[in-house]
Protein backbone atom coordinates (compact mmCIF):
# COMPACT_ATOMS: atom_id res chain seq x y z
CA UNK A 1 0.00 0.00 0.00
CA UNK A 2 1.32 3.48 -0.90
CA UNK A 3 1.81 6.31 1.58
CA UNK A 4 -1.35 7.96 0.23
CA UNK A 5 -3.26 4.73 0.76
CA UNK A 6 -2.10 4.50 4.37
CA UNK A 7 -3.16 8.09 4.98
CA UNK A 8 -6.59 7.37 3.46
CA UNK A 9 -6.96 4.29 5.65
CA UNK A 10 -6.00 6.30 8.72
CA UNK A 11 -8.63 8.92 7.89
CA UNK A 12 -11.26 6.20 7.51
CA UNK A 13 -10.40 4.68 10.89
CA UNK A 14 -10.51 8.00 12.72
CA UNK A 15 -13.81 8.96 11.09
CA UNK A 16 -15.29 5.51 11.82
CA UNK A 17 -14.41 5.85 15.49
CA UNK A 18 -15.96 9.32 15.72
CA UNK A 19 -19.10 8.15 13.91
CA UNK A 20 -19.46 5.17 16.25
CA UNK A 21 -19.23 7.42 19.31
CA UNK A 22 -21.62 10.03 17.92
CA UNK A 23 -24.14 7.49 16.56
CA UNK A 24 -24.55 5.80 19.92
CA UNK A 25 -24.95 9.15 21.65
CA UNK A 26 -27.70 10.48 19.35
CA UNK A 27 -29.35 7.13 18.54
CA UNK A 28 -28.53 7.15 14.81
CA UNK A 29 -28.04 3.73 13.17
CA UNK A 30 -24.34 3.23 12.72
CA UNK A 31 -24.50 2.31 9.03
CA UNK A 32 -26.49 5.46 8.24
CA UNK A 33 -23.95 7.53 10.16
CA UNK A 34 -21.11 5.95 8.20
CA UNK A 35 -22.70 6.63 4.82
CA UNK A 36 -23.39 10.24 5.82
CA UNK A 37 -19.80 10.63 6.95
CA UNK A 38 -18.59 9.11 3.68
CA UNK A 39 -20.68 11.61 1.72
CA UNK A 40 -19.18 14.44 3.77
CA UNK A 41 -15.64 13.13 3.19
CA UNK A 42 -16.18 13.27 -0.56
CA UNK A 43 -16.53 17.06 -0.37
CA UNK A 44 -13.52 17.67 1.87
CA UNK A 45 -10.05 18.31 0.43
CA UNK A 46 -8.48 15.73 2.75
CA UNK A 47 -11.17 13.12 2.26
CA UNK A 48 -10.11 9.52 1.62
CA UNK A 49 -9.93 8.64 -2.06
CA UNK A 50 -9.91 4.84 -2.09
CA UNK A 51 -11.43 2.80 -4.92
CA UNK A 52 -14.64 0.82 -4.47
CA UNK A 53 -14.52 -2.22 -6.71
CA UNK A 54 -15.97 -5.71 -6.85
CA UNK A 55 -12.60 -7.17 -5.92
CA UNK A 56 -12.25 -4.93 -2.86
CA UNK A 57 -15.77 -5.76 -1.63
CA UNK A 58 -15.56 -9.51 -2.26
CA UNK A 59 -11.94 -10.27 -1.43
CA UNK A 60 -11.30 -7.88 1.46
CA UNK A 61 -14.53 -6.85 3.19
CA UNK A 62 -16.93 -9.79 2.81
CA UNK A 63 -14.87 -12.64 4.36
CA UNK A 64 -14.54 -11.10 7.86
CA UNK A 65 -18.13 -9.88 7.89
CA UNK A 66 -19.60 -13.23 6.82
CA UNK A 67 -17.28 -15.26 9.05
CA UNK A 68 -17.98 -13.16 12.16
CA UNK A 69 -21.73 -13.40 11.58
CA UNK A 70 -21.58 -17.19 11.12
CA UNK A 71 -19.32 -17.54 14.16
CA UNK A 72 -22.02 -15.98 16.33
CA UNK A 73 -24.92 -18.00 14.85
CA UNK A 74 -26.40 -20.83 16.86
CA UNK A 75 -26.10 -23.95 14.69
CA UNK A 76 -29.18 -25.58 16.23
CA UNK A 77 -31.39 -22.55 15.61
CA UNK A 78 -29.92 -22.05 12.14
CA UNK A 79 -30.74 -25.68 11.28
CA UNK A 80 -34.29 -25.36 12.65
CA UNK A 81 -35.04 -22.37 10.41
CA UNK A 82 -33.18 -23.73 7.36
CA UNK A 83 -36.22 -25.01 5.39
CA UNK A 84 -37.81 -21.56 5.61
CA UNK A 85 -34.69 -19.51 4.96
CA UNK A 86 -33.62 -21.78 2.10
CA UNK A 87 -37.02 -21.37 0.46
CA UNK A 88 -36.82 -17.60 0.84
CA UNK A 89 -33.38 -17.64 -0.75
CA UNK A 90 -33.64 -20.27 -3.49
CA UNK A 91 -37.22 -19.48 -4.54
CA UNK A 92 -37.52 -15.91 -3.36
CA UNK A 93 -34.56 -14.46 -5.25
CA UNK A 94 -35.71 -15.72 -8.69
CA UNK A 95 -39.27 -14.56 -7.98
CA UNK A 96 -38.14 -11.11 -6.91
CA UNK A 97 -35.72 -10.80 -9.81
CA UNK A 98 -38.44 -11.75 -12.30
CA UNK A 99 -40.79 -9.03 -11.01
CA UNK A 100 -38.09 -6.34 -11.20
CA UNK A 101 -36.79 -7.44 -14.60
CA UNK A 102 -40.28 -7.70 -16.09
CA UNK A 103 -41.19 -4.26 -14.82
CA UNK A 104 -38.08 -2.61 -16.27
CA UNK A 105 -38.54 -4.38 -19.61
CA UNK A 106 -42.23 -3.60 -20.07
CA UNK A 107 -42.39 -0.17 -18.44
CA UNK A 108 -39.06 1.33 -19.53
CA UNK A 109 -38.24 -0.74 -22.60
CA UNK A 110 -34.99 -2.13 -21.20
CA UNK A 111 -33.45 -5.11 -22.93
CA UNK A 112 -34.15 -8.43 -21.22
CA UNK A 113 -30.44 -8.83 -20.57
CA UNK A 114 -30.02 -5.46 -18.85
CA UNK A 115 -33.26 -5.87 -16.92
CA UNK A 116 -32.19 -9.37 -15.88
CA UNK A 117 -28.83 -8.17 -14.61
CA UNK A 118 -30.43 -5.49 -12.48
CA UNK A 119 -33.23 -7.77 -11.28
CA UNK A 120 -30.91 -10.50 -10.02
CA UNK A 121 -28.34 -8.22 -8.36
CA UNK A 122 -30.97 -6.18 -6.53
CA UNK A 123 -33.09 -9.21 -5.51
CA UNK A 124 -30.61 -10.51 -2.95
CA UNK A 125 -30.69 -8.75 0.38
CA UNK A 126 -27.18 -7.89 1.44
CA UNK A 127 -25.81 -9.77 4.47
CA UNK A 128 -23.42 -6.91 5.26
CA UNK A 129 -26.23 -4.36 5.57
CA UNK A 130 -28.80 -6.68 7.12
CA UNK A 131 -26.61 -8.22 9.82
CA UNK A 132 -25.17 -4.88 10.89
CA UNK A 133 -28.60 -3.28 11.08
CA UNK A 134 -30.45 -6.05 12.91
CA UNK A 135 -27.69 -6.60 15.44
CA UNK A 136 -27.76 -2.91 16.26
CA UNK A 137 -31.56 -2.90 16.58
CA UNK A 138 -31.50 -5.97 18.87
CA UNK A 139 -34.26 -7.75 16.99
CA UNK A 140 -35.98 -10.74 18.61
CA UNK A 141 -33.88 -13.93 18.40
CA UNK A 142 -35.99 -15.80 15.87
CA UNK A 143 -36.64 -12.75 13.71
CA UNK A 144 -32.96 -11.86 13.71
CA UNK A 145 -32.02 -15.44 12.84
CA UNK A 146 -34.44 -15.65 9.89
CA UNK A 147 -33.45 -12.28 8.46
CA UNK A 148 -29.71 -12.81 8.88
CA UNK A 149 -29.67 -16.44 7.70
CA UNK A 150 -31.74 -15.69 4.61
CA UNK A 151 -29.52 -12.76 3.67
CA UNK A 152 -26.45 -15.00 3.99
CA UNK A 153 -28.00 -17.73 1.83
CA UNK A 154 -29.55 -15.71 -0.96
CA UNK A 155 -26.25 -14.24 -2.11
CA UNK A 156 -25.33 -17.61 -3.61
CA UNK A 157 -28.49 -17.69 -5.67
CA UNK A 158 -27.96 -14.15 -6.93
CA UNK A 159 -24.34 -14.94 -7.80
CA UNK A 160 -25.39 -17.98 -9.87
CA UNK A 161 -28.00 -15.97 -11.74
CA UNK A 162 -25.47 -13.23 -12.38
CA UNK A 163 -22.91 -15.72 -13.73
CA UNK A 164 -25.52 -17.24 -16.03
CA UNK A 165 -26.37 -13.81 -17.41
CA UNK A 166 -22.66 -13.11 -17.88
CA UNK A 167 -22.48 -16.24 -20.02
CA UNK A 168 -25.46 -15.11 -22.09
CA UNK A 169 -23.83 -11.68 -22.52
CA UNK A 170 -20.76 -13.48 -23.85
CA UNK A 171 -22.85 -15.42 -26.36
CA UNK A 172 -23.53 -18.67 -24.48
CA UNK A 173 -26.91 -20.38 -24.90
CA UNK A 174 -29.21 -20.61 -21.89
CA UNK A 175 -30.16 -24.07 -20.67
CA UNK A 176 -32.34 -24.88 -17.64
CA UNK A 177 -30.21 -27.97 -17.00
CA UNK A 178 -27.03 -25.90 -17.09
CA UNK A 179 -28.60 -23.34 -14.75
CA UNK A 180 -29.59 -26.05 -12.27
CA UNK A 181 -26.14 -27.60 -12.47
CA UNK A 182 -24.46 -24.26 -11.91
CA UNK A 183 -26.62 -23.57 -8.87
CA UNK A 184 -25.88 -27.02 -7.45
CA UNK A 185 -22.15 -26.59 -8.01
CA UNK A 186 -22.04 -23.11 -6.51
CA UNK A 187 -23.84 -24.15 -3.35
CA UNK A 188 -22.44 -27.64 -2.78
CA UNK A 189 -18.87 -26.84 -3.76
CA UNK A 190 -18.91 -23.75 -1.58
CA UNK A 191 -20.18 -25.72 1.41
CA UNK A 192 -17.62 -28.49 0.79
CA UNK A 193 -14.70 -26.07 0.52
CA UNK A 194 -15.68 -24.19 3.66
CA UNK A 195 -16.22 -27.36 5.67
CA UNK A 196 -12.98 -28.97 4.48
CA UNK A 197 -10.77 -25.96 5.17
CA UNK A 198 -12.36 -25.37 8.58
CA UNK A 199 -11.98 -29.04 9.49
CA UNK A 200 -8.30 -29.19 8.55
CA UNK A 201 -7.41 -25.93 10.30
CA UNK A 202 -9.32 -26.91 13.46
CA UNK A 203 -7.26 -30.10 13.61
CA UNK A 204 -4.18 -27.92 13.83
CA UNK A 205 -5.78 -25.47 16.26
CA UNK A 206 -6.64 -28.32 18.64
CA UNK A 207 -2.93 -28.86 19.25
CA UNK A 208 -2.33 -25.46 20.85
CA UNK A 209 -3.76 -23.23 23.56
CA UNK A 210 -1.97 -20.11 22.32
CA UNK A 211 -4.75 -17.62 21.57
CA UNK A 212 -2.58 -15.74 19.07
CA UNK A 213 -2.13 -18.92 17.03
CA UNK A 214 -5.87 -19.67 17.31
CA UNK A 215 -6.74 -16.20 16.02
CA UNK A 216 -4.29 -16.61 13.16
CA UNK A 217 -5.75 -19.98 12.17
CA UNK A 218 -9.33 -18.64 12.18
CA UNK A 219 -8.12 -15.82 9.93
CA UNK A 220 -6.81 -18.46 7.51
CA UNK A 221 -10.19 -20.18 7.65
CA UNK A 222 -12.17 -17.00 6.90
CA UNK A 223 -10.20 -15.70 3.93
CA UNK A 224 -8.90 -19.08 2.76
CA UNK A 225 -12.36 -20.63 2.42
CA UNK A 226 -13.75 -17.58 0.62
CA UNK A 227 -10.91 -17.19 -1.86
CA UNK A 228 -10.55 -20.92 -2.52
CA UNK A 229 -14.26 -21.25 -3.31
CA UNK A 230 -14.25 -18.21 -5.59
CA UNK A 231 -11.19 -19.59 -7.38
CA UNK A 232 -13.08 -22.74 -8.45
CA UNK A 233 -16.27 -20.87 -9.36
CA UNK A 234 -18.19 -21.72 -6.18
CA UNK A 235 -19.80 -19.33 -3.72
CA UNK A 236 -17.32 -17.71 -1.37
CA UNK A 237 -20.17 -16.62 0.88
CA UNK A 238 -21.42 -20.21 1.27
CA UNK A 239 -17.86 -21.36 1.94
CA UNK A 240 -17.17 -18.75 4.61
CA UNK A 241 -20.64 -19.20 6.11
CA UNK A 242 -20.02 -22.94 6.42
CA UNK A 243 -16.54 -22.38 7.83
CA UNK A 244 -17.88 -19.96 10.42
CA UNK A 245 -20.63 -22.36 11.46
CA UNK A 246 -18.09 -25.19 11.81
CA UNK A 247 -15.72 -23.08 13.91
CA UNK A 248 -18.58 -21.70 16.01
CA UNK A 249 -20.15 -25.14 16.48
CA UNK A 250 -17.37 -27.72 16.59
CA UNK A 251 -14.45 -25.40 17.21
CA UNK A 252 -15.66 -24.08 20.55
CA UNK A 253 -16.11 -27.59 21.91
CA UNK A 254 -13.11 -29.45 20.50
CA UNK A 255 -10.42 -27.19 19.05
CA UNK A 256 -10.43 -23.62 20.39
CA UNK A 257 -9.31 -23.51 24.01
CA UNK A 258 -11.53 -22.01 26.70
CA UNK A 259 -8.84 -19.42 27.40
CA UNK A 260 -8.59 -18.56 23.71
CA UNK A 261 -12.30 -18.25 22.95
CA UNK A 262 -12.84 -14.69 24.30
CA UNK A 263 -9.72 -13.55 22.43
CA UNK A 264 -10.97 -15.11 19.17
CA UNK A 265 -14.45 -13.60 19.58
CA UNK A 266 -13.00 -10.21 20.46
CA UNK A 267 -10.72 -10.25 17.43
CA UNK A 268 -13.56 -11.05 15.05
CA UNK A 269 -15.81 -8.43 16.62
CA UNK A 270 -13.09 -5.89 15.84
CA UNK A 271 -12.44 -7.27 12.34
CA UNK A 272 -16.15 -7.00 11.49
CA UNK A 273 -16.31 -3.48 12.94
CA UNK A 274 -13.29 -2.46 10.90
CA UNK A 275 -14.53 -3.97 7.63
CA UNK A 276 -18.08 -2.68 8.11
CA UNK A 277 -16.85 0.83 8.94
CA UNK A 278 -14.50 1.16 5.97
CA UNK A 279 -17.00 -0.37 3.57
CA UNK A 280 -19.90 1.94 4.38
CA UNK A 281 -17.66 5.01 4.49
CA UNK A 282 -16.48 4.13 0.97
CA UNK A 283 -20.05 3.53 -0.17
CA UNK A 284 -21.03 6.96 1.13
CA UNK A 285 -18.04 8.59 -0.56
CA UNK A 286 -18.95 7.00 -3.90
CA UNK A 287 -22.65 7.83 -3.44
CA UNK A 288 -21.74 11.52 -3.40
CA UNK A 289 -20.05 11.17 -6.79
CA UNK A 290 -23.04 9.61 -8.55
CA UNK A 291 -25.39 11.88 -10.59
CA UNK A 292 -28.43 10.12 -9.15
CA UNK A 293 -30.59 13.21 -9.59
CA UNK A 294 -30.48 12.72 -13.36
CA UNK A 295 -32.48 9.49 -13.06
CA UNK A 296 -34.97 10.53 -10.37
CA UNK A 297 -38.10 9.17 -12.05
CA UNK A 298 -36.45 5.92 -13.05
CA UNK A 299 -35.06 5.51 -9.54
CA UNK A 300 -38.52 5.89 -7.97
CA UNK A 301 -39.86 3.23 -10.34
CA UNK A 302 -36.92 0.92 -9.57
CA UNK A 303 -37.45 1.35 -5.81
CA UNK A 304 -41.13 0.51 -6.20
CA UNK A 305 -40.36 -2.56 -8.30
CA UNK A 306 -37.72 -3.72 -5.83
CA UNK A 307 -40.13 -3.54 -2.90
CA UNK A 308 -42.89 -5.16 -4.98
CA UNK A 309 -40.53 -7.94 -6.00
CA UNK A 310 -39.52 -8.55 -2.40
CA UNK A 311 -43.17 -8.71 -1.34
CA UNK A 312 -43.99 -11.09 -4.22
CA UNK A 313 -41.39 -13.46 -2.81
CA UNK A 314 -41.86 -13.14 0.97
CA UNK A 315 -45.65 -13.29 1.35
CA UNK A 316 -46.40 -16.34 -0.88
CA UNK A 317 -43.45 -18.34 0.52
CA UNK A 318 -44.47 -17.46 4.08
CA UNK A 319 -48.02 -18.57 3.29
CA UNK A 320 -46.66 -21.98 2.24
CA UNK A 321 -45.29 -22.43 5.79
CA UNK A 322 -48.43 -21.10 7.50
CA UNK A 323 -49.51 -24.53 8.81
CA UNK A 324 -46.07 -25.63 9.94
CA UNK A 325 -43.99 -24.94 13.06
CA UNK A 326 -41.99 -22.49 10.92
CA UNK A 327 -44.99 -20.20 10.47
CA UNK A 328 -44.01 -16.54 10.28
CA UNK A 329 -46.23 -14.01 12.07
CA UNK A 330 -47.54 -11.25 9.84
CA UNK A 331 -45.32 -8.67 11.49
CA UNK A 332 -42.26 -10.82 10.77
CA UNK A 333 -43.26 -10.94 7.10
CA UNK A 334 -43.58 -7.15 6.98
CA UNK A 335 -40.10 -6.83 8.52
CA UNK A 336 -38.65 -9.23 5.93
CA UNK A 337 -40.12 -7.11 3.12
CA UNK A 338 -39.22 -3.66 4.45
CA UNK A 339 -36.03 -4.78 6.20
CA UNK A 340 -34.58 -6.46 3.12
CA UNK A 341 -31.74 -3.97 2.85
CA UNK A 342 -29.43 -3.69 -0.15
CA UNK A 343 -25.79 -2.78 0.01
CA UNK A 344 -22.30 -3.99 -0.81
CA UNK A 345 -23.07 -7.18 -2.75
CA UNK A 346 -25.50 -5.42 -5.07
CA UNK A 347 -22.92 -2.71 -5.73
CA UNK A 348 -20.18 -5.27 -6.34
CA UNK A 349 -22.32 -7.08 -8.92
CA UNK A 350 -23.45 -3.83 -10.54
CA UNK A 351 -19.83 -2.81 -11.02
CA UNK A 352 -19.25 -6.20 -12.71
CA UNK A 353 -21.95 -5.79 -15.38
CA UNK A 354 -20.25 -6.04 -18.82
CA UNK A 355 -19.68 -2.81 -20.73
CA UNK A 356 -21.53 -4.38 -23.67
CA UNK A 357 -24.85 -4.16 -21.79
CA UNK A 358 -26.56 -0.94 -23.00
CA UNK A 359 -28.10 -0.19 -19.60
CA UNK A 360 -24.87 -0.67 -17.60
CA UNK A 361 -24.49 2.95 -16.49
CA UNK A 362 -28.14 3.12 -15.49
CA UNK A 363 -27.74 -0.14 -13.55
CA UNK A 364 -24.83 1.28 -11.55
CA UNK A 365 -26.65 4.55 -10.81
CA UNK A 366 -29.89 2.80 -9.84
CA UNK A 367 -28.02 0.41 -7.55
CA UNK A 368 -26.34 3.31 -5.74
CA UNK A 369 -29.73 5.01 -5.47
CA UNK A 370 -31.44 1.95 -4.01
CA UNK A 371 -28.60 1.41 -1.55
CA UNK A 372 -29.08 5.01 -0.39
CA UNK A 373 -32.83 4.38 -0.05
CA UNK A 374 -32.13 1.22 1.97
CA UNK A 375 -29.80 3.03 4.36
CA UNK A 376 -31.66 6.30 4.85
CA UNK A 377 -35.32 5.30 4.48
CA UNK A 378 -35.66 1.61 5.27
CA UNK A 379 -32.76 1.52 7.72
CA UNK A 380 -33.86 4.61 9.67
CA UNK A 381 -37.50 3.53 9.91
CA UNK A 382 -36.88 -0.09 10.90
CA UNK A 383 -36.08 0.61 14.61
CA UNK A 384 -39.36 2.48 15.01
CA UNK A 385 -41.31 -0.32 13.32
CA UNK A 386 -39.65 -2.98 15.49
CA UNK A 387 -40.54 -1.03 18.62
CA UNK A 388 -44.09 -0.42 17.41
CA UNK A 389 -44.61 -4.13 16.75
CA UNK A 390 -42.72 -5.04 19.95
CA UNK A 391 -40.16 -7.14 18.10
CA UNK A 392 -37.01 -6.18 19.99
CA UNK A 393 -35.35 -8.18 22.75
CA UNK A 394 -35.81 -5.27 25.12
CA UNK A 395 -39.52 -4.90 24.51
CA UNK A 396 -40.67 -8.28 23.20
CA UNK A 397 -41.75 -10.56 26.00
CA UNK A 398 -41.80 -13.63 23.77
CA UNK A 399 -39.67 -14.76 20.91
CA UNK A 400 -42.60 -14.91 18.54
CA UNK A 401 -45.68 -12.72 18.34
CA UNK A 402 -49.09 -13.76 17.09
CA UNK A 403 -50.16 -12.54 13.72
Amino acid sequence: MTDEGLVDLGILLVVASLVAMLSRRIGLPYTAGLVLAGIALAFLPFGADMPLSRELIFNIFLPPLIFEAALQLSWNRFREQLPLTAALAFLGVPLSAAVVAGGLHWLLGWSWLGAGFFGILIAATDPVSVIAAFKEMKAEPRLGMVVEAESLLNDGVAAVGFVLLMGIADGAAFSPAAAAGSLLWTVCAGIAVGGAIAGVVLKIAGRTTDHLVEITLTTVVAWGSFLAAERIGASGVFATLTAGLVVGGIGWRRAISEEGRPHVVGFWDYAAFLANSCLFLLIGSKEAQQPIGLIGGTLLLAIGLTILGRAAAVYPISAAFARTPLRLPTTYQHVLVWGGLRGAIGLALALSVPLSVPERQAIVLLTFGIVAFSVFVQGLTMPRLLRRWRLTRDEGANEEKPA
